[in-house]
């Protein structure tokens, strides 16, 4: 179970049942690790080689294109949480039936995508991939309209969204556990490019691994990157978020924080009496209203 912690920074803590039957509770505070978890943290401390580090950043993107060649269209579910955790995507019409303009950044094959574009006609979006396999999946899906959705492949840590998006023309961006993927270093730089093309007064949806999440408890000796990075089996990557991280990393490229919280859930597996502790940080960050 997870151990709550009374102090003042954790006096906002939401606690629920989810659909699924999870516990989940919504807060500031981190996760607090067993004694044996973090011994087992303290314990691995050996990176990763330079050299390897270099090499997994230069073919990240093929990593990213085999692993959605293995697993096709199959290994995420479809995302039909979204509107339901981020209203934010309802809320933000100034009136109802009013177009709303998104950009899915990091959309992989569409489970946020579509569910989205489902449950609201008044949508348009605009969608892009690191991976140009992920993208020709967006393309062959039978639910994909070009009157709909404009899906593009990009490097969000280089190439200008504004080749393919107007600049100051998207309501909502939606960052789905997609900038734990990258490294630390060029973090920044997807959110310099996001925000030239999101609207002033407008807002990035976020959601992703946070730290002492299960599955960063659960890589092996030989896999780390750096501080809370790690490399999977695949060769692709992934970062765990602190609030504070998370928090300096917006604000220094000019957003200003509305919501940043860490959603912790305990999903019981009765059948084999287990209980995995996942932790996620969900946010919401606004481009400031021009004055």
């Amino acid at each position: 179970m997870f151990q709550e912690n009374t102090s003042a920074n954790c006096l906002n803590i939401i606690t629920t049942s989810t659909e699924d039957g999870a516990f989940q509770k919504k807060g500031h505070s981190a996760r607090i690790l067993s004694p044996e978890e973090a011994e087992r943290l303290a314990k691995d401390q050996v990176l990763v080689s330079e050299f390897k580090q270099l090499k997994l950043e230069k073919e990240a993107q093929k990593n990213w294109d085999l692993f959605y060649k293995r697993n096709s269209t199959n290994f995420f579910k479809d995302r039909h949480w979204t509107t339901r955790e981020f209203q934010e995507l309802k809320a933000c019409r100034e009136f109802a039936d009013q177009k709303l303009t998104i950009l899915e950044a990091g959309c992989g094959v569409g489970n946020c995508l579509f569910p989205l574009l489902e449950e609201d006609l008044n949508i348009f979006a605009y969608a892009c991939d690191f991976s140009p396999r992920a993208v020709e999946y967006v393309k062959k899906n039978a639910f994909y309209s070009t009157e709909r959705c404009k899906v593009f492949q990009c490097d969000l840590t280089k190439d200008d969204l504004l080749e393919n998006i107007p600049a100051d023309s998207v309501d909502v961006v939606t960052l789905i556990f997609v900038l734990s993927a990258i490294h630390p270093d060029k973090m920044h730089l997807v959110l310099k490019n996001i925000y030239k093309v999101l609207k002033p007064g407008k807002c990035v949806l976020f959601r992703d691994y946070g730290l002492y999440d299960h599955a960063m408890l659960r890589f092996k000796s030989g896999s780390k990157l750096g501080e809370n990075f790690y490399v999977r089996q695949d060769g692709t990557r992934s970062y765990f978020f602190t609030e504070e991280f998370l928090s300096q990393l917006f604000k220094a490229e000019g957003y200003e924080q509305v919501v940043n919280e860490y959603v912790q859930r305990e999903t019981v597996n009765r059948k084999e009496d287990l209980r995995v502790p996942r932790v996620f940080l969900q946010s919401k960050f606004q481009k400031p209203s021009r004055t």
